[in-house]
């Protein structure tokens, strides 16, 4: 092979239209990518069209990919999560040398990572699992990259990666997240809380449209509003847009979509990772058992006809004064729902071993991803002053948010209750604040229950411990007098 033919600075397998954007993406940045697809018509008409003009080089199979590509050689793939990775794995191998570097963009989960990096390793490959966060728009002009893996691998794709990635305040929104399955573990994250950004922002329409009685135009009136204050995000910007389209016949169009949500996983993913790690990410679950209630379309319906409810009276109060406790509520959500999904991750890297940069996740989700939001800013710059934050909410920027805040939150929350109106994320993450802020919860009487009925074993508070029954010794009581004395194995969350 000539020397010559090993132009490329990276190759992409997979062109969708997220391939083919993120292929022009790095061509605009000045990298040059080869480019191949399982149907090889697609990489001629590739080139024919979208990449017309430009240096992107095509490959009709594996092997000439390979060829192409300078050593250290890197391949995105760019295909479809679960065993198109592993295949494409396999047909790559062959023309691959020790520490050639193979990149999975796709939305993989975490495990499969974690397992494909060892098996490459193995082998003296490099591998680096992805997260890329922002559609289509986001691929073509600038994505949010969240690459972790193989860490010899980093200096040899971190110019790529960090140009590719959207830019926000001069710093790219792409930073080297850990170890084996970490990089897709942060954008499992990512979704789980972009679950529960979407459905507090649905919660707040609800409660404008059925408590206040606002028209479509109205709210969008007010997400305006609220996206040039401390709810600035590319979430509120859309739902805006969406309020204001309407269909040919002047109404709204969202009025008309059937309200059944449907889900790809990643959310589902992240709360049974929460529970397998003991961590109450409970806004993330409670979005998404919304999505599964709201799916149970035809049920709700007969169930509307049988099941009363209070009736909603036209609002009397200070209108302007509720849609700002509103504002106040979604924000307070917020800062519990990303204050979860921190102490998640935080949880998942002493489970797995990983070194995370929560400093810079939070810039990696800046700019460039569905989660983007000025906010994310202010969590960048808590883990910057501290590094070994336990929780959000230490931080003083945050703790005097939440503080400010919570009067509104109450408010709103107790006047849904009041109207019949769900709002499980609002809900779930006061209800999280209160529990997080008391320092002795009735948990005492559940472990007494467990002891009860199960032998179970409970501790004694240090304050109320004893020589016979110290603080540290699991303990069992003949409750009844009949149970006797032996106990059953202690289950810890």
């Amino acid at each position: 092979m000539s020397s010559q033919e090993a132009v490329g600075d990276i190759g992409l397998i997979g062109l969708a239209v997220m391939g083919q954007n993120l292929i022009l993406n790095m061509n605009d940045k000045g990298f040059k990518v080869v480019a191949f697809n399982r149907t090889v018509s697609k990489v001629d008409h590739f080139l024919e069209n979208e990449a017309k003009g430009t240096n992107v080089i095509g490959a009709h199979s594996i092997e000439e990919l390979c060829k192409k590509l300078k050593r250290p050689r890197k391949i995105i793939l760019l295909v479809k999560a679960g065993p198109a990775v592993d295949d494409f794995i396999k047909q790559l191998e062959p023309f691959l040398e020790k520490g050639d570097i193979i990149i999975d963009g796709g939305n993989s989960h975490y495990p499969d990572s974690n397992r494909r990096m060892d098996e490459l390793e193995k082998k003296g490959l490099l591998f680096v699992g992805s997260g890329v966060s922002g559609g289509e728009e986001g691929a073509r002009y600038g994505p949010s990259l969240m690459p972790g893996g193989s860490d010899a691998a980093w200096p040899a794709i971190k110019e790529i990666f960090q140009k590719t990635a959207a830019q926000t305040d001069g710093e790219p929104c792409c930073d080297w997240v850990g170890q084996a399955g970490s990089g897709h573990y942060v954008k499992m994250v990512h979704n789980g809380i972009e679950y529960g950004d979407m459905q507090l922002i649905c919660e707040a329409y609800h409660i404008m449209k059925a408590i206040l009685g606002m028209e479509e135009s109205e709210i969008a009136d007010v997400f305006e509003r609220w996206n040039k204050g401390v709810l600035d995000s590319f979430l509120i910007e859309i739902t805006r847009d969406i309020l204001r389209y309407n269909d040919k016949d002047g109404k709204p169009l969202v009025t008309k979509i059937l309200d059944a949500a449907g889900q790809k996983g990643t959310g589902k993913w992240t709360a049974i990772n929460a529970l397998d790690l003991g961590q109450p990410v409970t806004l993330i679950g409670e979005a998404v058992f919304a999505r599964c209630l709201s799916s149970l379309k035809a049920e709700r319906v007969r169930a509307s006809k049988v099941l009363g409810g209070p009736q909603i009276a036209p609002f009397e109060g200070d209108k302007k004064q509720f849609i700002d406790d509103l504002e106040q509520a979604l924000y307070a959500s917020k800062i519990i729902s990303y204050s979860q999904g921190f102490m998640l991750m935080r949880e998942a890297a002493k489970e797995y071993n990983w070194k995370l940069n929560y400093a810079g996740i939070a810039l990696m989700w800046r700019g460039g991803c569905i989660i983007r939001s000025v906010f994310l800013g202010d969590i960048t710059n808590a883990f910057r002053k501290n590094q070994n934050l336990e929780n959000l909410l230490f931080d003083d920027f945050f703790n005097k948010a939440i503080h400010k805040a919570q009067p509104g939150w109450r408010r709103i929350i107790a006047q849904a209750a009041i109207s019949g109106i769900p709002t499980p994320a609002f809900a779930t993450a006061l209800s999280f604040f209160d529990g997080y802020r008391t320092a002795q919860l009735p948990a005492s009487l559940l472990q007494a229950q467990r002891d009860y009925f199960g032998a179970h074993t409970y501790r004694r508070l240090p304050e109320s411990a004893t020589d016979e029954f110290p603080a540290d010794k699991d303990i069992h009581t003949n409750w009844t007098g009949r149970g006797g004395n032996v106990s059953a194995s202690t289950y810890l969350a």
